[in-house]
């Protein structure tokens, strides 16, 4: 299958509309069942070394799951405000949506019971294709109109322990996802100017053999 040049213009202004998503965007819509199947079908159409699939998503709605989910997330903020004391912006920041998205899902990786091909060196790459996986949903999720957040202030082992989920699997990923009130034409912190956004320039270098 060949596609054509307007094909990769869309993709591109998908990849540029992406944004993480916080809880002062979502609204009370729900996501239609063929909607997120077709979001979950592009994260499993992602990369994996040694074609291993190794990840799994777990839908959470339970709201008494979310709450404890969200006192965890509460706790590590708090540590999180003092390693960033000097700096006024940081508690002014939404920096999760853990109870007002339509849905959370737990992201994991399956560990390994057996070698893989590809991953006898670099042990790491599996789950690297996890996040090939939740890149892929987040995309197709934008693609739709439905915002996806990535909370990251969450300790694994507290959240694996509250959603019981097995030593078989590692937690990579807690997502919210969901209808938003608008996407910011600009990531939020570029905006608020907690970091600036990099040239390509400053994230390409070559090695060659030509004279400087």
């Amino acid at each position: 299958m060949n596609f054509t040049l307007q094909d990769a213009k869309a993709l591109q202004i998908i990849l540029s509309a992406r944004r993480d998503v916080r809880g002062n965007r979502y609204i009370d819509k729900a996501i239609e069942p063929e909607i997120l199947e077709a979001i979950f079908y592009a994260a499993n159409c992602a990369p994996s070394v040694g074609f291993s699939q190794p990840w799994e998503f777990m839908v959470i709605d339970d709201s008494d799951l979310r709450e404890k989910v969200y006192s965890e997330f509460k706790k590590e903020n708090q540590k999180a405000k003092k390693i960033f004391r000097n700096d006024t912006l940081y508690p002014s920041l939404k920096l999760e949506g853990i109870k007002e998205a339509a849905y959370n899902i737990a992201v994991l990786y399956k560990k390994p019971t057996k070698a893989i091909l590809g991953q006898t060196t670099q042990k790491k790459v599996g789950e690297y294709s996890v996040v090939c996986a939740i890149q892929n949903l987040w995309l197709m999720a934008r693609a739709y109109n439905i915002g996806v957040g990535w909370v990251s202030i969450l300790k694994p082992k507290k959240i694996k322990k509250i959603l019981e989920i097995s030593s078989d699997y590692k937690l990579i990923a807690y997502l919210t996802i969901g209808y938003v009130s608008e996407f910011l034409e600009v990531p939020e912190l570029q905006t608020l100017n907690w970091e600036t956004k990099k040239e390509l320039c400053e994230v390409i270098s070559k090695r060659t053999n030509d004279d400087c």
